[in-house]
């Protein structure tokens, strides 16, 4: 029985010790080639996850491939799915009590703050792709209520609690919509969040065309003294509205792939101090009690001799973009593509807010796994020994994200003539060598168009761009 508990233990190791990303390598692989066919159908084969501990990241991970393949309609049925999911989410308490005898990935992924706020961004964008401008408001409102959701949840100005890219999003709609006085309040209110928040916490402060949008709509709202109060402290005293009689094209570039979460293992030494037994980690000036009030004073020996252990974490590994910058060009006219959305600075934020939890959580895990190894040592050590593996085997950190998404997100509002525009995207590499596309879009009077260019090249260490 021994035997067979032990073969049992490295059976399930071999299976259990990839994270994620390579759990996943095959469907990876194909996404970050450009073959979303070959992807979606890997992705496909896979179809029980939309029933289990994985399906908001099927949910997401199909209407992600699909809106990149213009299926708008379908990608959105997938992204509501995920969006559903994440509000009827209940915690799952038997499972919660499993993810402390095992790991985390025990429990069901409910998916990363900006993860939410995104998913109703591509849904937005599919909308506003086929021309339905009232179910993009749809989405805009939603996306207001979590800003709000997230505002409320994190009182601290060192937290991510406000999107400034998500106010310049629901800007955008409601000006498509010819809304000028709700698209100024929500520019405005991405213009605060820049220079709160964004500059403190990325580095990021408002893009130029931001400046331009809240003029624009502050003078269409008839708000001329706002209009002026901007102009003067953006310096931009000569800025003049001019109509386009041939609308607009708003055009987002989609750079590079966010981060991928990998297995971060930390050692931390054990000691007693009273009533508390204190997991210590001098290095990383880590120091965290465990309350030992509720246990035996065998127990308390018992964890306080374990000396020290391993415990697993996740933590964020950065794909580095590939691509550098981006302009578009019309004619004599050239339009830089301004940074709108750090994303991969954004996911390293949502996870650092919450490792406090994550260590509390993961030391607690591990406890109880060695005072349970510590009791079946009593009655039978070589049972114990076993466990110890098992326990060694099972400890194992939640890799999952949505590995997807792009590294940054980038945008221009470009003016159109009436009738055909055509356009040059000058895309420019680490290397300094220039890619180019061609595009041509039809311009009509009082519309805005609305594209998506996306590249997946990244400088993760898998992959070699020379």
């Amino acid at each position: 029985m021994k035997k067979v508990l032990l073969a049992w233990s490295v059976i399930w190791s071999l299976g259990s010790c990839a994270s994620y990303y390579q759990a996943n390598y095959t469907f990876n692989e194909e996404f970050e080639k450009g073959d979303l066919e070959r992807a979606l159908k890997t992705l496909r084969s896979h179809s029980s996850e939309g029933n289990g501990k994985r399906q908001f990241l099927y949910e997401v991970n199909n209407g992600l491939l699909l809106s990149m393949m213009g299926r708008y309609e379908e990608s959105n049925q997938y992204l509501e799915k995920a969006y559903l999911y994440g509000e009827d989410y209940r915690i799952n308490y038997l499972n919660e009590i499993g993810s402390y005898l095992t790991n985390p990935n025990f429990v069901s992924y409910k998916g990363e703050d900006h993860e939410h706020l995104l998913l109703l961004y591509y849904k937005a964008l599919n909308y506003l792709k086929l021309g339905n401008k009232e179910d993009a408001l749809v989405e805009c409102r939603r996306l207001n209520i979590r800003e709000q959701q997230l505002t409320d949840r994190y009182a601290s100005e060192t937290k991510f609690r406000d999107d400034a890219f998500i106010h310049t999003l629901m800007g955008i709609i409601y000006e498509a919509d010819h809304d000028y006085n709700n698209a100024f309040i929500a520019y405005r209110k991405a213009l605060e969040v820049y220079e709160d928040e964004y500059r403190k916490l990325f580095d990021l402060g408002p893009p130029g065309q931001l400046k331009l949008d809240i003029l624009r709509t502050a003078h269409l709202s008839g708000m001329d003294d706002e209009m002026e109060k901007y102009k003067e402290q953006f310096g931009m005293n000569d800025y003049t509205y001019q109509p386009n009689k041939g609308g607009e094209l708003v055009f987002f570039w989609h750079n590079g792939l966010s981060p991928v979460k990998v297995e971060w293992g930390v050692t931390f030494v054990v000691s007693r101090q009273g009533g508390v037994v204190f997991f210590n980690n001098d290095q990383l000036g880590m120091s965290f009690p465990f309350e030992i009030s509720g246990l035996n004073e065998k127990q308390v020996q018992g964890l306080a001799s374990m000396g020290a252990m391993r415990v697993a974490f996740p933590k964020y590994v950065e794909r580095p973009q590939y691509y550098t910058s981006a302009t578009l060009s019309s004619d004599s006219l050239q339009y830089s593509l301004m940074l709108l959305e750090d994303v991969n600075k954004v996911a390293f934020k949502c996870l650092e807010e919450r490792m406090g939890l994550e260590f509390s959580k993961a030391l607690l895990r591990v406890a109880i796994k060695k005072l349970e190894e510590y009791e079946v040592r009593k009655q039978d050590a070589t049972a114990g020994a076993v466990l110890s593996i098992i326990n060694a085997i099972t400890e194992k950190a939640d890799t999952r994200n949505w590995q997807t998404l792009p590294h940054s997100i980038f945008y221009a509002r470009v003016p159109l003539k009436v009738g055909l525009n055509r356009f040059t995207l000058d895309i420019t590499d680490v290397h300094g060598r220039v890619q180019h596309h061609e595009f041509t879009y039809e311009g009509k009077t009082g519309e805005t168009r609305f594209h998506t260019f996306t590249n997946l090249e990244s400088l993760y260490p898998s992959y070699g761009y020379n």
